[in-house]
């Protein structure tokens, strides 16, 4: 016992650098998700058919295809044969943004139906065009409703980090498993990056939470009514 007490507070400092990695990760593939996200839902709902198909084929590839398979794709397959040399944590970002991007696509195509078409009509009777309408109305009102799916697709990137540590993406779980296969206490450190991970996750969700009771709106969030 006191043997791996010894090890955990000999390996703290090192497994908590590498909770900088993950931040990184999982900031840059939130934000790539929501990027592209906003773009396909726009083009789900307001796009030509062509464009609904092309986004529905990514968001069918990138939901069917677990991560773990997507990243050795990317990583030694397709950034290798287009002469992209990424680093590990590069790579990972980019594989988790566009796999969030996915689903984040349709968390903010649920939010656009759910506002009044009225509201792009009475836009476009002002005359504002189709694009200054969905910018200035339609987009502002849909980050406001997605923040509580946003949270929990942030709490979904940031497990899936983990599977960065198979590319060598020097992240917690990777600096964790080298600790651990030098002092043999697997167990006890395994519990430490668990736990890590679970204050990373409930400080975003908490800072999403405290964002989503700042900014929403009466009657459009679910603590509206």
């Amino acid at each position: 016992m006191l043997e791996s007490l010894s090890v955990i507070k000999d390996a703290l400092p090192y497994l908590l650098k590498g909770s900088f990695a993950t931040g990184v990760i999982v900031v840059g593939a939130m934000l790539i998700g929501l990027a592209l996200g906003l773009l396909m839902a726009c083009g789900m709902v307001y796009g030509r058919k062509w464009v609904r198909l092309v986004v529905g084929f990514y968001i069918w590839f990138f939901q069917g295809v677990p991560v773990l398979v997507l990243l050795f794709l990317f990583y030694f397959g397709l950034f290798n044969f287009l002469g992209l040399n990424f680093t590990a944590i590069t790579a990972v970002t980019i594989v988790l943004g566009m796999t969030t991007a996915a689903y984040q696509a349709n968390i903010f195509r649920g939010a656009m139906l759910s506002i009044p078409q009225g509201q792009f009509k009475a836009a476009n009777a002002l005359g504002m065009s189709n694009v200054q309408a969905i910018t200035n109305i339609i987009l502002p009102q849909v980050l406001r409703i997605s923040i509580p799916a946003w949270s929990n697709e942030f709490s979904i990137i940031l497990k899936d980090s983990a599977l960065a540590f198979v590319i060598g993406a020097p992240e917690i779980m990777a600096r964790t498993q080298f600790v651990a296969s030098r002092t043999y206490q697997h167990l006890p450190l395994y519990i430490t990056a668990g736990l890590i991970y679970f204050v990373l996750t409930w400080s975003g969700v908490k800072g999403l939470r405290a964002l989503e009771n700042k900014v929403r709106i009466p009657g459009y969030s679910h603590q509206g009514n």
